[in-house]
């Protein structure tokens, strides 16, 4: 009879939740420099720190839950890299949206062998790769590598703008015909063929 006027298990865990929460602030009350005041304004103070942090770093982006795994068994082609580019596009997000073109761009070369296929291959390299068959778009290629570089790995945020010109490269290095590489002028360091 007196264990129904007893509170129920929630209720106490609670009370001892609360309980010890009031212990905690009333001991950093104690330590802290003016005391609950004290401890008022270095709480504030945290909070603005975390808001102030949230707003530079900007928000926080989760994968859609049909997104591409980061790992695949098989590189994806460059029409999937394609069209990741323009649903990243469609949705503004413009970094997303120059990395995947770039990778089409790249992954297109590679499936026309005018790269060689190559894990780690940088920006760069593959601008200047791409140059010797592709002198044409030679300058176009290193101002593409160098914009993927500066959003990707200089904190630089993608633009319409710039994407819009990766978008109008890709297509027109997919209508180019190479250019014949002089004898001799091999595709590695060094002139090996």
């Amino acid at each position: 009879m007196y264990q129904e006027h007893e509170p129920s298990l929630l209720r106490r865990a609670l009370d001892r939740f609360w309980e010890w929460l009031d212990t905690l602030l009333n001991a950093a009350a104690g330590v802290t420099p003016g005391g609950p005041v004290g401890l008022a304004v270095v709480i504030a103070v945290l909070l603005l720190l975390v808001v102030a942090l949230r707003l530079r770093l900007g928000p926080l982006h989760r994968a859609p839950a049909g997104a591409v795994p980061l790992f695949d068994d098989r590189p994806r082609s460059a029409a999937e890299h394609r069209t990741a580019a323009e649903q990243h596009a469609a949705a503004q997000e413009w970094d997303l949206a120059v990395r995947e073109r770039m990778r089409a761009l790249v992954r297109s070369l590679e499936e026309r062998a005018l790269l060689d296929p190559r894990p780690g291959r940088t920006a760069d390299e593959a601008a200047a790769e791409a140059g010797r068959p592709l002198p044409g778009h030679a300058a176009r290629l290193r101002t593409a590598a160098r914009d993927f570089d500066d959003i990707t790995y200089g904190g630089r945020p993608g633009t319409p703008e710039v994407y819009g010109r990766l978008r109008d490269l890709d297509a027109d290095l997919r209508r180019s015909k190479p250019q014949p590489i002089a004898a001799g002028a091999g595709s590695g360091p060094g002139g090996a063929a």
